[in-house]
């Protein structure tokens, strides 16, 4: 097993494919993949897995991984210390649900962490993306949130993919609405009060299920709903249509203005938000370091 080889299997891992890792790296595909069958052949292992639709780790591929990841760190930090090498681009990526404080977090790992060189990646996406970049660990770290509704479902999948579900913080529901909506002045609202407002969501595709649902109460009805794929197209319509989504209740003024305000939702809910990661791996440094930013940005 060579230090070569560990970052042959990195990048093939970045990419989820081997003629991109291939290109990047400089060399033949068929010398890449005779590489990694070499290093799979000597630790009698498969990394990864193929099939017609492409490639992707295995389970024992996802903890060879995180080891190989710390080791190639380790080497690249003996070579900028002792030899003056210029080290590889960084590489992190996180997937969560649309919540502020995971991109202010972001913002701080790249101003404290970003070298002249690195290649991040923060995805806003749907809940079941989440857990699957997470499981085939296109993202390190994953967030979403559980509570007595879905947790049963989310759990179950999450053992089914080796995740673990680490708790940040628990919230009491809000509802964000414009500062001109006639609710803003409430110390809080109730569900009947906002029947007369579109109820606006972020669509989950194909996985539509109430379980994946990022707002809590999915399964009541609305007159009035709208479903969005983005968080500013959300902002927008919570202005311009009056319209309100429910959620944890922290907002970022630096991020989103102060155009938008979290009021209290009376009812007995809560929101147990965390991060998700394999459990047979080790945090890499941005990865621990992104969980210290996120504890910082919800303070």
């Amino acid at each position: 097993m060579t230090l070569q080889q560990l970052k042959y299997v990195i990048e093939v891992a970045n990419r989820c494919s081997i003629n991109e890792a291939a290109k990047r790296l400089f060399i033949t595909q068929p010398s890449l993949s005779n590489a990694i069958r070499d290093l799979e052949e000597e630790l009698n292992i498969s990394i990864f897995e193929r099939s017609n639709k492409g490639i992707s780790l295995s389970k024992e591929g996802v903890e060879f991984l995180s080891y190989a990841r710390q080791v190639v760190e380790q080497a690249e930090l003996l070579e900028s210390r002792y030899l003056n090498a210029k080290p590889s681009p960084q590489h992190f990526s996180v997937s969560t649900q649309h919540y502020s404080f995971a991109v202010n977090a972001f913002v701080s790992l790249v101003q404290e962490h970003g070298l002249e060189e690195y290649e991040f990646a923060l995805r806003e996406t749907r809940t079941y993306e989440i857990i699957e970049d997470v499981k085939q660990l296109r993202s390190e770290i994953g967030i979403l949130y559980l509570n007595e509704f879905n947790e049963k479902v989310i759990n179950k999948l999450l053992k089914a993919a080796n995740l673990q579900f680490h708790s940040l913080f628990t919230a009491k529901p809000h509802v964000f609405i414009s500062i001109k909506n006639p609710l803003a002045n409430q110390s809080v609202v109730t569900i009947d009060q906002l029947q007369q407002y579109p109820y606006l969501c972020f669509d989950q595709g194909e996985y539509n299920s109430f379980h994946f649902s990022e707002e809590i109460l999915s399964t009541l009805s609305h007159q009035k709903s709208i479903r969005v794929h983005d968080r500013a197209t959300l902002f927008n319509l919570l202005i311009g249509l009056n319209g309100y989504t429910i959620s944890t209740g922290i907002l970022s003024a630096d991020l989103n203005g102060n155009e938008i305000i979290p009021v209290p939702l009376d009812c007995e809910e809560s929101i147990n938000v965390g991060w998700i990661a394999h459990k047979n791996s080790v945090l890499t440094k941005l990865g621990a370091a992104y969980i210290e930013a996120l504890k910082q940005a919800i303070v």
